[in-house]
């Protein structure tokens, strides 16, 4: 048995001790034809450690880290309570700034004696903020040890997955290649640089425009089927990612999260337990990593999902097949509430929910994204004014899944919302002078 020091754990801890389970033939013990996991438990018993010494560290992240481990391939060890799921992921592609923090968001008008914190998944980079980024330190690591030479996924035309996907894909010297859903009067057109979409078209994606009418006809794995197949033809390997990178391995980067946000907790104020978890729901795999991995850790809060698409069983459905996936062996209605807050549309707003988003804003600092976080936020706050008993007394933790690009495609409806500008107007008794204002 050898076992290594590796440079990276779970969430960036000083210097823990990794081990990596090895055969004599030099491959990891599951993978060894002649031998397995025989002493089962002191592989529990090393894990239990091995997780103690992560959530006991109290070293500040920047004093650990050199900084050289972005976008570097690293081996990855699940949490102990999620090493029956399988498959295992092996590897993770480092892309986030983590761990995201985690504050209170003094929200107005909340029912007596509730708290709402705020887990800050939008400050996990710029360019590929928010929470698509933590599937994709799983996914594209399956990309490279695949020997993928380019990437396709799909997606609305203002994706926040798209724009991360095509960031992530060139950061590792990777071709991306976008289906993007839009309207039929503009399918023929150019689809201009407005939010996600400048990033993308910054950072070399090959964009392929397709109606709405013909995406629900034809369906988001037959039009990503159809391109993989073209690409093979020109001698490409190309690595298909679905819709919001929503599948069972994508599932980890919030199965990971709940092992985040319970170190947080660990190191963070005294006695907080959170008895509630909300998120916005768009393609599901955010909201099975979480519901999944709070049941199986030591998290054990209710996970309250609004979906801002489709409907509430349509989502336990899919949840239920990301879960079989990984032979969980648990019901999502069991571990997930699912509410309906898409409104008017995907990506669509009544003026009542970005008034919301502006309220907030000017309430707390935060801005939220229109089309996801800022549509379960409204849901939630309205839920919580219909029916008060049901939230009194509860530590809800929310989280922000990023989106802000997604803000200026919506900047018609927004101007009348925001104001406060004006002239100065300055006193003609003011001395003039040229040359005295510094333009910088």
């Amino acid at each position: 048995m050898l076992y290594t020091r590796c440079p990276y754990y779970c969430l960036h801890l000083p210097n823990p001790l990794v081990y990596h389970r090895f055969s004599p033939q030099g491959l990891p013990l599951s993978q060894s034809p002649s031998l397995k996991f025989s002493n089962s438990i002191f592989h529990q018993k090393m894990d239990a450690k091995l997780n103690a010494i992560a959530i006991s560290s109290d070293t500040d992240e920047s004093s650990r880290s050199s900084g050289f481990d972005f976008l570097t391939k690293q081996a990855y060890l699940p949490p102990s309570w999620a090493s029956h799921l399988n498959p295992l992921p092996s590897h993770i592609v480092s892309l986030a700034q983590r761990p995201t923090p985690i504050h209170k968001w003094n929200l107005p008008n909340l029912p007596s004696g509730t708290e709402v914190w705020l887990k800050r998944d939008d400050l996990t980079g710029m360019q590929l903020s928010g929470n698509k980024v933590r599937k994709l330190e799983f996914l594209m690591a399956d990309a490279v040890a695949q020997g993928a030479d380019c990437i396709i996924t799909i997606g609305g035309i203002q994706s926040n997955h798209c724009r991360a996907t095509a960031v992530a894909a060139k950061y590792l010297n990777l071709d991306c290649y976008l289906i993007l859903r839009i309207s039929k009067l503009l399918a023929d057109q150019d689809p201009g640089l407005t939010g996600n979409l400048l990033v993308e078209r910054l950072a070399g994606a090959h964009i392929d425009l397709i109606s709405k009418e013909e995406y629900s006809h034809i369906g988001a794995v037959t039009l990503v089927d159809i391109l993989k197949e073209r690409l093979i033809k020109e001698g490409r390997r190309p690595y298909a990612i679905p819709v919001g990178g929503s599948n069972s391995l994508g599932t980890w980067g919030y199965i990971q999260a709940v092992r985040e946000i319970e170190q947080q907790i660990q190191r963070g104020p005294s006695n907080i337990k959170f008895d509630d978890i909300v998120v916005a729901c768009g393609s599901g795999g955010s909201i099975a990593g979480l519901s999944l991995g709070s049941s199986l850790s030591s998290l054990k809060a209710r996970v309250h999902a609004f979906s801002v698409c489709d409907s509430p069983d349509y989502f336990y459905d899919f949840v239920q097949g990301l879960l079989d996936g990984l032979e969980a062996g648990v019901n999502s209605r069991d571990i997930v509430h699912v509410q309906n807050a898409k409104g008017l549309g995907y990506a669509m707003n009544t003026s009542e929910e970005l008034n919301c988003v502006k309220e907030i804003s000017k309430a707390t600092g935060v801005i939220l994204d229109p089309v996801y976080s800022g549509k379960a936020a409204y849901g939630m706050l309205k839920d919580m004014s219909e029916n008060p008993k049901k939230w009194e007394g509860r530590n809800i933790l929310f989280i922000h899944t990023g989106g802000l690009l997604g803000l200026y495609d919506k900047v018609d409806q927004l101007a009348p919302l925001v104001g406060k500008w004006r002239r100065m107007d300055v006193d003609e008794s003011v001395p003039r002078q040229d040359g005295t204002g510094k333009m910088f």
